[in-house]
């Protein structure tokens, strides 16, 4: 079995850590809405690639989290005069519906960030113990880029080259523009004592931890989105090659984002598709054929017209498989 691989950027035989069974983690959502179209794209992707190591007769441990923390969710919960853990659990419930409709099978753990805090204060202390993290002057606590020699690796962009951009926050705590917060200082919304006082922790430690917390300190395959590749998975890695002196997974594996009409899928367009509405409409059959229609690493275009070409498809492997039905119960037979 071969895989492609983010990091080297090659297709490499796939060789498990342990034989015979492979740990998968997928990045999974911030849980402030429902998930669109976009988000059940790795759902399928992942499942699919679950499903085959399974055939090639491995045992897989799935993980997948939820982010149940963040300022959209606390943002959220002060709209509507309620808390955290009820928007999470909103979002959750109807995330897993989501894989539900499009029978993928669920994943075997799925850790949430607010069940997982003594081990995200307790990793960002290693980090400044031994001088990876720092405290900044505002009482945030930042990792530094520049204590790993590897930085760059997973995206292939190095600090050099880089620009500033939107998902790079820049401000005078930081001794480099490109750290970025482990601990966020806060009064506002859910928060938790630290050593460095009350706050919150930064998205890119928590899905690192949580790998570390259910999988070990290196497991076979990370995935999720193309996007996540940087700054969050490579925030990630740098990391774990800071505590532990390794990259975290030996295979990386991102599938591409899912265009609406030739367009980026974007609030600000305005059009944005639902994942569930999606699947109540064409069913999951095929949706999940729309998926896997273009290859994962591939933009895939969703438009009636592909929708259309996608049910063509789908036809000529259901109709046969209808006849065949038909038959069989005009013979009195039962397929099982």
């Amino acid at each position: 079995m071969r895989i492609y691989n983010t990091k080297t950027l090659q297709i490499e035989e796939f060789k498990p850590i342990h034989e015979g069974h492979v740990d998968m983690y997928v990045c999974g959502p911030t849980v402030y809405n429902y998930a669109h179209i976009g988000n059940a794209r790795p759902m399928v992707v992942f499942d699919v690639l679950k499903r085959l190591l399974e055939a090639e007769g491995y045992t897989v441990t799935y993980v997948s989290n939820f982010t149940d923390v963040d300022d959209k969710i606390i943002n959220k919960a002060i709209e509507e005069g309620t808390t955290e853990a009820v928007i999470a659990q909103r979002y959750i419930d109807a995330y897993q519906k989501v894989r539900r409709s499009l029978n993928t099978e669920l994943p075997d753990i799925t850790p949430r960030v607010t069940e997982t805090m003594d081990d995200i204060i307790a990793f960002i202390q290693e980090l400044v113990n031994d001088g990876a993290a720092y405290v900044s002057t505002n009482g945030d606590v930042y990792f530094s880029v520049d204590a790993d020699h590897k930085y760059g690796e997973i995206s292939h962009q190095r600090l050099n080259e880089l620009e500033a951009g939107a998902r790079i926050d820049v401000n005078e705590g930081k001794r480099n523009p490109y750290d970025f917060a482990l601990w966020k200082k806060t009064t506002k919304g859910i928060q938790w004592d630290s050593p460095w006082g009350k706050g919150r922790p930064g998205w890119h430690t928590e899905c690192v931890v949580m790998i570390n917390k259910n999988l070990g300190p290196l497991i076979d395959i990370h995935g999720g989105g193309m996007d996540l590749r940087f700054p969050h998975h490579e925030n990630e890695a740098a990391q774990q090659e800071c505590t532990h002196h390794n990259s975290l997974a030996n295979y990386w594996i991102h599938n591409a984002m899912i265009n609406i009409n030739g367009q980026k899928m974007s609030k600000s367009l305005g059009n944005t598709l639902w994942a569930q509405d999606v699947v109540d409409r064409l069913g999951t059959n095929l949706t999940r054929w729309l998926m896997s229609s273009v290859h994962y690493r591939k933009e895939l275009n969703f438009s009636d017209e592909t929708v259309e070409t996608a049910r063509k498809e789908l036809d000529k492997v259901m109709n046969p498989m209808r006849s065949i039905d038909v038959k069989a119960a005009l013979n009195g037979v039962t397929l099982g």
